[in-house]
């Protein structure tokens, strides 16, 4: 409630993803430390009933903080404990705000630190987000460009280098390019997610372990694998995992790799397309929607325009979250609801983004073979 109060910088909120995400490692904190013998029983089972409900998205509204708060994200942490502690005493049929049977600190928050758990969550967040989101989005539209490589196999057009006309190739190879940039986008994105699935938990304030029982933080990282079905691990060195954020940069470095990688493709579908009459017009794009009121026979390339704006986005957060993760000062990293959010949102832009550019544009992309042929006949680079 303080810094609901104290924070009113923007409305800017935390992804239903992170929250999503916060909820396993709640759960599965309770489950680890009742297996350890630090938690009673049917605390843990409280607890993992109202966490259940968080991960449902059933108490999203009950998490009002905005990012811009604490760096350490411990306003959040409280927030995910208070809630927690007091759905499972109103499930046990006690006094909400009582913190009996269920305390917030003592049984929610046990064997963790905002320092640790925040992390972990960041971490659960963005590998949920690869697998659910953006894999099936770059493996939908590689599939339609390698589709479309291949209907326009056989033909010819004019080849283009330093905007000047060049030596032939096909439209199919084009296109091939553009598949093939993706292909390597979506390799480095799953190289890259092998150090996402290392977690903090179990360093908890500095990276030492205090207040953790011993064999705390494998078994976590093994009940978060079991729930979520990813292999997540417990991180090697704690003290990095809590003062630096090294895997997620990397990450938001391929995003920024598969962002340029978009831009270059919606903007040679652009430039190919256009037109109708006094431009280079070897495209059709699909005419979704009116592009003027007052010139006929206009087809703008809007998805394109959407596409490089949301790409120009993802390099800007990419340039906000390397900031972020250079500014570790000692045993903590004080940016982490930047890092987060930033990342989150470069996620979310890339997933939804490739999709439409998939459903409304490439999939019913034409060849305009009379005009390719037209400009193919006038190229002096036949010669």
């Amino acid at each position: 409630q303080r810094s609901h109060e104290n924070f009113k910088i923007s409305d800017e909120t935390f992804p239903k993803i992170f929250i999503k995400s916060y909820g396993y490692v709640k759960k599965a904190a309770a489950m680890t430390n009742t297996e350890l013998s630090v938690l009673e029983k049917d605390k843990a089972l409280l607890i993992q009933k109202a966490c259940d409900e968080v991960i449902s998205g059933k108490l999203d509204d009950h998490f009002p903080l905005v990012v811009w708060q604490t760096g350490s994200g411990t306003q959040t942490n409280m927030n995910f404990n208070e809630v927690i502690s007091n759905r499972a005493i109103e499930m046990a049929g006690g006094v909400m705000g009582s913190k009996t049977p269920i305390h917030p600190n003592d049984d929610v928050n046990k064997s963790q630190s905002t320092n640790d758990s925040f992390p972990t969550a960041m971490h659960i967040a963005v590998a949920l987000s690869s697998h659910e989101m953006l894999i099936p989005s770059l493996e939908t539209i590689i599939k339609t460009l390698n589709s479309k490589s291949k209907e326009f196999k056989s033909l010819v057009k004019t080849g283009r280098t330093h905007l000047q006309d060049a030596t032939p190739l096909t439209l199919g190879q084009a296109v091939s390019a553009w598949e093939h940039q993706l292909i390597k986008g979506l390799s480095m994105l799953k190289k890259a997610l092998s150090d996402i699935y290392e977690l903090a938990a179990g360093g908890t304030a500095v990276g030492t372990g205090l207040n953790c029982p011993q064999g705390y933080p494998k078994r976590i990282a093994e009940h978060l694998s079991d729930l979520i079905g990813l292999p997540f691990v417990s991180a090697e060195n704690k003290f990095q995992a809590l003062s630096g954020h090294e895997a997620i940069l990397h990450f938001s470095g391929v995003l920024n790799t598969i962002a340029a990688s978009f831009m270059k493709i919606a903007n040679d579908v652009r430039w190919l397309a256009s037109g109708p009459r006094c431009g280079i017009g070897e495209l059709i794009i699909p005419a979704n929607e009116p592009g003027s009121s007052i010139m006929p026979g206009k087809v703008n390339p809007t998805q394109c325009e959407a596409a490089t704006m949301l790409c120009c986005q993802v390099m800007g957060n990419h340039t906000a979250l390397s900031i972020g993760v250079s500014q570790g000062n000692f045993e903590l990293n004080v940016y982490k609801p930047l890092i987060i959010y930033n990342i989150l949102n470069s996620l979310r832009l890339l997933s939804d983004g490739l999709s439409s550019f998939e459903e409304h544009c490439l999939r019913d992309l034409k060849a305009n073979e009379e005009r390719i042929s037209e400009l193919l006949s006038k190229s002096l680079m036949l010669v």
